[in-house]
């Protein structure tokens, strides 16, 4: 529609559908197309005109281009919800591709792809074969991407009519944007297949290399991600790729530009020759460099993935440290990058120039910017041995200017720096003392407080300096009151005179009798029955020499940042997460290799409706059509009433759920489980009950709810949102729950995603809810997180694997617990119990009279559990033992070990 038409936006008319419904019926062109615009614009603005779907289709009978574009756009909102009458448009789609106008070819395929209706499918398929084997690019390149549509609707038949093969073919098109377009699209349906679709061969190679020149920018984009994932033969064919590639890095796009530093970093991996690679990082500054001049957003995104680049091959921007000073203008989210990235360039070479600009930094006015400066100055004294002098000296410059945040956190990086380099900075402790009095940070006052524990033998006054701090002990946060237990202990046992006696005498009094806090009360009992009966013990325990601190300014692990280098250019380069922890892929085909992958009428998460239909019981309908995620469960009456008429569901369409998989609850179904507990009773909620759980189903993690509405009031608006907690769970879209009337219940799967909304400190079982409606104020209610819906599908080890893992992993990783009052009567039960939690059966032994059983189970970013459990089958008590590099999740796991064995 064009600027002049703004005026179908305007209209304020009550009965206008039988009037637009009596001028789509029209003799007169002009009239049809005017009438066909104001439908548009009322579907625009939110207006429901689905009853004209009959008279908006039999305007596609036309010459016209614009008014079938718009004709093509109303079917694609509406088709969905009318599946029966979009049928009707399918004659007309079937005569249009083969129109002599190639415009209106490609329109049409393409509308009939956007069309999400298996019966239209169906007539898809003749059309979309000529149309990739078209004489015009056009109509080609259109066909290409609508494949990968028809993949994500029915994937069976796309393979069974050859489509992936006519894709492939188009590989070899003499065309560069078929090429690109075809490149997309087996790229986009190889990431929803489990078996290898999209494969480069040298053959394709070839191809794609020489499409590459020639193509649009976003079409040099696909092909350039397709290229990053093909492994050269050997260093002479990488050398030949990364050369045709390299003019990449000219483009004007930015896009290009890192999708061709992507290429090139994955195809140096391969390179052997030192001269080689070194002349490729003098080629990639330049262009990382200009990406540094474009908008401040653009700059952002550059930054994070030079950030990972750096980690890989610093020496490409190891002389152009100075493009990352920061500008007086520069947003704050670019200069705390900019403060990133200089850390891990510095070098003993630059390191003045940059204490330089770190020095001016720390006298800017943004807090939080100076506060990093400050610690930058710090990283760079721990990362080099040589520069920490003159960065001491830096800080304690910036102590003399008194400004209280950034004494602060000068003092907390000292603190590190003493932990470096220990026994040869100490001489400034006596300056750091003077600014006691301005402490009010609880960070900074614990630093403060280690150092004066640390070197209390140093410090004359030192006891007099921790009672300062003594006075207002049962006020401090825990971690000060922690690191004020521990000192007092280190002077005590340092200088055992009258003075430090009194004082170890009443911090123990305090933090046994006087605190709530589990873990200061245990340290310091601890410490109490150390100090009473072996002085000596405790001195080795508490003085013994602190392993030295590294730098930790290349922080990510290498396999982490591996996956993050192969996903430059994307969002998971700028979150610097791995795609899978922040993008939820539900696959909307379930492909079956074998007949019998389920079980007759199991539920496996998202299935066909007529899997679920009982024995002598009419199935629900499978038409094409959605219904909604949820479903009300209204109060039975004795006629069993009409289902109501489907609505689609835009919200599990856009994140790409399988809508006619979802059956109302008032359908025969399967069953579904143990019922949910209760966890707002109907007293605390004002009429309303709601219970829920945690599952796992087909690899993704669902929030269970079912909401019952005793109230005498309508219930609808319903939303949710969960506090910060140990896995950062969030929901992944809003809660879908129609309108509750009095006495009915509606059940929903609420999809979740991790690692969004994390909570600080030990790990907790705890989940914190919040639920609201349109009708009643905020119920909040407590659930536990069962670490079993956590396990991944991925966590099987084999037996040499374990093994070898196992014994990498230090003792002190091992963790075991005894389960006195369980009773193992069938290990078959248990094991099938324990794998359909993705627990996974490695071996057996026995052990005198006790059977020993080994599994493996791992949880989100690949942390791993080596599970021992001990038992003597028939008898009661089991004895489980894990090792993990992630022992303070030991907890959660007994607790989720203890639910599954008790079945």
């Amino acid at each position: 529609m064009s600027g002049h038409d703004s005026k179908y936006f305007s209209t304020t008319k009550k009965g206008e559908i039988p009037e637009l419904k009596e001028e789509l019926n029209s003799q007169y062109k002009d009239k049809r197309k005017d009438a066909v615009k104001k439908v548009i614009a009322a579907m625009t603005v939110g207006k429901d005109v689905s009853s004209l779907f009959t008279d908006v289709v039999n305007c596609m009978q036309t010459e016209n281009l614009e008014l079938k574009k718009l004709v093509y756009l109303y079917l694609i909102n509406y088709a969905k919800s009318q599946p029966d009458l979009a049928i009707l448009a399918v004659n007309t789609f079937v005569k249009d591709s083969q129109d002599p106008n190639p415009l209106i070819r490609a329109l049409a395929v393409r509308t009939m792809g956007c069309i999400r209706v298996d019966k239209i499918t169906e007539y898809l398929c003749d059309p979309l074969q000529r149309c990739l084997k078209d004489d015009d690019p056009y109509v080609r390149k259109t066909a290409a991407i609508c494949v990968a549509k028809l993949y994500d609707i029915n994937a069976e038949l796309v393979e069974d009519r050859g489509f992936l093969e006519s894709l492939k073919d188009l590989i070899s098109d003499n065309n560069p944007m078929v090429v690109a377009n075809a490149v997309a699209a087996l790229a986009e349906i190889q990431e929803n297949s489990n078996s290898p679709v999209f494969e480069i061969t040298s053959h394709t190679l070839s191809k794609l290399l020489t499409a590459l020149n020639e193509c649009t920018e976003w079409g040099q984009v696909f092909i350039l991600d397709a290229l990053s994932r093909y492994k050269a033969a050997d260093a002479r064919e990488a050398e030949n790729i990364v050369e045709r590639v390299t003019p990449r890095l000219q483009h004007a796009n930015c896009a290009v530009v890192l999708s061709a530093v992507k290429m090139i970093l994955q195809q140096m991996e391969l390179i052997t020759s030192t001269d080689v690679v070194r002349n490729l990082c003098k080629k990639m500054a330049p262009p990382l460099v200009t990406l540094l001049s474009a908008e401040p957003e653009i700059q952002y995104v550059a930054l994070r993935n030079i950030n990972l680049i750096v980690q890989r091959r610093p020496t490409i921007l190891a002389h152009e440290i100075k493009v990352f000073f920061c500008k007086y203008n520069d947003p704050i989210y670019v200069k705390m990058e900019k403060l990133e990235i200089m850390i891990k360039l510095a070098s003993d070479r630059n390191i003045d120039q940059v204490l330089l600009e770190f020095k001016e930094y720390a006298t800017e006015v943004d807090v939080d910017f100076v506060r990093k400066a400050v610690r930058a100055i710090g990283r760079c004294a721990i990362k080099l041995e040589r520069a920490a002098e003159r960065c001491i000296s830096v800080l304690l410059e910036l102590i003399k200017i008194k400004v209280n945040y950034v004494v602060q956190e000068a003092i907390i990086v000292i603190k590190d720096i003493f932990r470096r380099y220990p026994n040869t900075y100490e001489s400034i402790i006596a300056t750091l003392c003077e600014s006691l009095d301005t402490l009010d940070e609880p960070e900074a006052k614990a630093s403060m407080i280690w150092i004066i524990g640390e070197y209390a033998e140093r410090i004359d006054n030192a006891d007099e300096l921790l009672e300062s701090f003594l006075e207002s002990f049962p006020e401090e946060p825990a971690q000060v009151q922690l690191q004020l237990l521990t000192a007092t202990v280190k002077l005590f046992l340092k200088k055992p005179t009258e003075g430090p006696q009194q004082m170890i005498q009443v911090v123990l009094n305090n933090a046994t009798v006087e605190t709530d806090n589990p873990d200061l009360r245990d340290r310091a009992y601890i410490y109490w029955r150390l100090l009473s009966t072996d002085p000596e013990a405790a001195k080795d325990v508490v003085l013994a020499e602190k392993p030295v601190i590294s730098d930790d300014s290349n922080q990510l692990d290498s396999t982490l940042l591996d996956e993050l280098l192969a996903n430059i250019a994307t969002l998971s380069s700028v979150y610097h997460k791995p795609p899978e922890t922040f993008v939820t892929r539900v696959k909307t085909t379930a492909q079956r290799t074998e007949d019998d992958d389920y079980p007759e009428g199991s539920e496996t998460g998202y299935s066909e409706s007529s899997s679920h239909a009982a024995d002598g019981v009419a199935s629900p309908p499978t038409s094409s059509s959605s219904v909604p995620y949820s479903v009300a469960r209204q109060p039975a009456p004795a006629p069993a009433p009409a289902p109501p008429a489907p609505v689609p569901d835009l919200l599990g369409d856009l994140i790409g759920l399988d809508n006619n998989a979802i059956v109302p609850i008032d359908q025969p179904v399967a069953p579904s489980g143990p019922p949910l507990p209760v966890l707002l009773p109907a007293s605390s909620g004002q009429g309303l009950q709601i219970c829920a759980q945690l599952t796992r189903q087909d690899g993704q993690i669902f929030y269970s709810l079912l909401f019952e509405n005793g109230s005498q009031i309508p219930l609808d608006g319903f939303m949710i949102q969960f506090n910060k907690n140990t896995f950062g769970l969030a929901a992944a879209g809003p809660l879908q729950v129609p309108l509750l009337q009095p006495g009915a219940s509606a059940r929903t799967l609420l999809p979740m995603v991790m690692f969004q909304n994390m909570s600080q400190g030990p790990p907790s079982s705890l989940l914190q809810v919040a639920v609201k409606n349109n009708q009643q104020p905020v119920s909040y209610f407590n659930d536990k997180i069962p670490l079993q819906a956590f396990f991944t599908e991925d966590g099987r080890m084999e037996r040499g694997s374990f093994l070898e893992t196992w014994r990498s992993l230090p003792d002190s990783n091992e963790i075991s617990k005894d389960f006195p009052d369980i009773v193992v009567n069938s290990m078959e039960a248990t094991l099938d119990r324990l794998a359909a939690s993705n627990i996974f059966f490695i071996a057996k032994r026995k052990h005198a009279n006790q059977d020993v059983f080994y599994f493996s189970a791992k949880i989100p970013r690949g942390v791993p559990f080596l599970i021992e459990l001990t038992t003597v089958i028939g008898t009661p008590g089991v004895k489980c033992a894990i090792k993990t590099p992630g022992p303070e999740m030991a907890p959660l796991f007994f607790e989720a070990i203890e639910t599954l064995l008790k079945g």
